[in-house]
């Protein structure tokens, strides 16, 4: 994990607290953060290097190591690895990850394929992924892809190729499913004291909002819908318009709208919607989108997931960090230490997205997240049958299926929508 360093504001004189460093132990006080996953890290977003893992995994004291379990999540923007080990406690330690930035959906909105660039991009992080598995001992593993293969006419024929190439077997799962992980994902973010939370995770290709309630012994996702927008679709479809503020102005509004159209016709009525009138209700946020405003709020120096994940942010101090993106140039955008040049051009269709949810639904603070799809997907795996014998196979290892077959029961309570 790449520890951050709070550096001082502009103007700040040597010796004086840094504005930054101000504003986490306020933030932290407010609600500080989860203890799920530990040692879980952004995993090096942008060049695929793995962060900081765990070197071998953990030997229960006269056994041997526990087992080992393996996510892939194949997305419209990132290519994401989480290899994990259960902790005898609950939640789970991370041994290893992987994340690139690969835009595999790059063009999709206009072509409806795949483009031979990206691809050649994914099959390049899949194979380092596969070389990754091959050097661990997994049990279980679902390998998923989402909304970029799930839209594409040459989606599956693009799966076919890789698990040619690598072993890797993909599932290419429903939007229903992506929406209950990112909750299983993040759920125990949801504050002690509220009654539901809208979880929003905002990929590159869609955007999924899940309404999801305590119950006795777990969660309910009472509603959820996936819409057909995220930030490298909104990013195509509006280009960055001019390099002056006005310019920027008029083509954030012309996204935002876009997003706010499409969000308003989500539950915008009845008791769910109640309860935000009410303050019994917030949302989490879990998209790098969200995780690069709560650095650029903190003013990080280092993106850190230990000082973002289960962060508190005030919706004001959420606009007020997507105002500061707003009137800075797609350089200096880049030149932030928690967006990079990789996301310059597609933190703001993110930020333009979640405003258009803060619009609609009125919340006074949002919880970061810094998790999800992939955390679901551990989560799941642990608790459908932990003591199961290994199914399936790994790249490079065996003759036997690649694993990634899903799981057959999921942690979290049935919705009430198909």
């Amino acid at each position: 994990m790449a520890e951050g360093r709070s550096g001082a504001g502009a103007g700040d004189g040597a010796g004086h607290e840094p504005a930054a460093r101000q504003r986490r132990q306020r933030t932290r006080r407010r609600g500080g953060g989860a203890a799920g996953a530990q040692g879980s890290n952004r995993g090096g977003e942008g060049d695929g290097q793995a962060g900081q893992p765990a070197r071998t995994p953990a030997r229960p004291r006269g056994g041997a190591p526990a087992p080992l379990f393996a996510a892939l999540d194949l997305g419209t923007n990132n290519c994401r690895l989480l290899v994990a080990q259960k902790l005898p406690g609950g939640g789970f330690r991370v041994v290893d990850s992987f994340s690139r930035i690969v835009r595999l959906g790059e063009g999709l909105a206009t072509s409806g394929e795949l483009g031979t660039a990206a691809m050649d991009r994914t099959h390049e992080a899949l194979e380092a992924i596969a070389r990754k598995l091959a050097r661990r001992p997994v049990q279980r593993a679902r390998f998923v892809a989402t909304q970029a293969c799930r839209a594409a006419r040459n989606g599956q024929a693009f799966l076919d190729e890789d698990r040619a190439r690598t072993g890797i077997a993909f599932e290419t799962i429903t939007p229903r499913e992506e929406a209950h992980l990112a909750v299983a994902g993040c759920g125990d973010l949801i504050g002690e004291g509220a009654r539901a939370a809208l979880v929003v995770d905002i990929g590159g290709g869609s955007t999924e909002l899940s309404f999801a309630t305590r119950v006795k012994g777990g969660l309910r996702v009472q509603a959820w819908t996936s819409l057909p927008v995220g930030v490298v679709t909104l990013a195509d479809r509006f280009p960055e318009e001019g390099h002056d503020a006005t310019s920027r102005a008029h083509w954030y509004g012309r996204m935002h709208a876009e997003a706010l159209e499409l969000v308003r016709g989500f539950h915008r009525d009845g008791p769910l919607a109640r309860l935000f009138g009410e303050g019994r209700a917030h949302i989490i946020g879990t998209s790098g989108a969200v995780t690069s405003l709560a650095g650029v709020h903190l003013g990080l120096e280092r993106y850190s997931r230990a000082e973002v994940d289960g962060l508190w942010i005030g919706t004001d101090d959420t606009r007020a960090a997507i105002r500061r993106l707003l009137a800075a140039s797609p350089a200096e955008r880049a030149a932030e230490p928690c967006i990079g040049p990789e996301r310059a051009d597609l933190v703001l269709a993110g930020a333009a997205i979640l405003e258009a949810v803060l619009d609609t639904w009125p919340s006074q603070q949002l919880r970061v997240a810094d998790r999800g799809l992939r955390e679901g997907l551990i989560l799941t795996m642990m608790r459908d049958d932990p003591a199961r014998a290994p199914r399936g196979g790994q790249p490079g290892r065996s003759r036997r299926k690649p694993a990634g077959r899903p799981a057959s029961r999921s942690p979290l309570k049935p919705d009430s929508q198909a």
